[in-house]
């Protein structure tokens, strides 16, 4: 016996995705449907071998459905979601328009996955942050071990996390740098994105961090522990898809690098590629459509006692968002609904 599964926002980069994934990993489905907004109805979305047409979200009926997995942004969602949460069905949601909210678990299965059951409280469980959710998987086994004090982490994140319309300006205007009389000036990003760096992703806030930079900081607290210091420096890079860190953890204890390595070895949903050697690293092509979170350069940081460095990547489409929801409804089916 399996679920009734609704994937709202079906035709989108993430509900794309998702679709994928749920397919991927067998999860076991008795029904399935695509929901969109109505200037997408009937679009056709993948499901494995089937083909799936788009139903309208504004009239969709979500009685006797068991999980929703929401990608559809945090205004339509402030709409469809209690709608969902109120008439029995379990609501997964990618935006963040719930992830601070104390009665709505904030989840990575790797790291958290006994919050699933605080669920019942809304009938809702918020996804983290792209951004977070990578570091999180790789801060957690260490955190176990020695006790981590403080994150300094600088992000280089790929356009696909500002969703299609970043995707397409940075191909234009890759395109228009080799044609002059094309030019196609920034719309999506506040500077152009080709052949540059951006350090600002989402709205600037009163201490002169962003809002990508504070979501870091309030999510990594939420999800791993309140008392870790975490300070962020976001920047938005000219690549599609794929986002990459470099991390410098303080811990309370020492942490030898080899017995960081091994840990990391055995810590799930973690590929440790880290040879001191040229193309001994991963970069972000190389994670792209993999569920791994990928960590190399793991190094001593010899101007603290307690220090480390490393290198993280992963796919943000799938562990950032799509991969994420579908593990979160994977511990969800185990651990309470049991079906399947």
């Amino acid at each position: 016996m399996g679920y009734r599964v609704v994937v709202a926002g079906a035709t989108g980069n993430v509900g794309r995705e998702m679709l994928n994934i749920l397919a991927e990993r067998e999860f076991p489905i008795d029904e399935i449907v695509a929901l969109a907004s109505r200037k997408s109805l009937g679009t056709e979305c993948s499901f494995g071998d089937k083909t799936l047409k788009t139903k309208d979200l504004d009239t969709f009926d979500f009685t006797g459905w068991d999980i929703a997995l929401f990608a559809i942004g945090s205004e339509a969602t402030a709409i469809y979601a209690p709608k969902a949460a109120k008439a029995g069905c379990v609501v997964i949601d990618n935006s963040s328009l719930y992830r601070y909210d104390p009665d709505v678990p904030l989840v990575v299965p790797e790291v958290n996955p006994e919050a699933v059951l605080g669920y019942a409280k809304k009938n809702i469980i918020a996804n983290p942050n792209c951004s977070t959710a990578q570091m999180v998987v790789a801060l957690k086994p260490l955190h176990d071990r020695a006790r981590i004090k403080r994150v300094v982490v600088s992000t280089y994140q790929s356009v696909s996390g500002a969703g299609k319309a970043g995707m397409d300006e940075l191909w234009d205007q890759t395109k228009s740098i080799y044609n002059p009389t094309d030019s196609k000036p920034p719309t999506k990003f506040t500077k152009q994105i080709a052949f540059n760096v951006i350090p600002h992703i989402d709205k600037f806030m009163e201490d002169g961090s962003t809002k990508e930079e504070w979501k870091m900081v309030v999510e990594t607290k939420k999800i791993l522990d309140t008392k870790i210091k975490v300070t962020a420096t976001c920047v938005r890079v000219p690549v599609f898809v794929g986002h990459s860190e470099a991390i410098n953890i303080e811990f309370e204890d020492f942490l030898d690098e080899e017995e960081a390595r091994d840990i990391l070895r055995e810590a799930p949903g973690v590929m440790v590629i880290d040879k001191r050697e040229d193309g001994g690293y991963v970069t972000p092509i190389e994670c792209v459509g993999d569920y791994a979170t990928f960590i190399s350069r793991i190094r001593q940081d010899s101007t603290l006692d307690n220090g480390l460095n490393l290198w993280c990547v992963s796919d943000n489409l799938r562990k950032g968002a799509a991969l994420n929801a579908v593990q979160i409804a994977e511990t969800l089916g185990n651990r309470v609904l049991k079906k399947g």
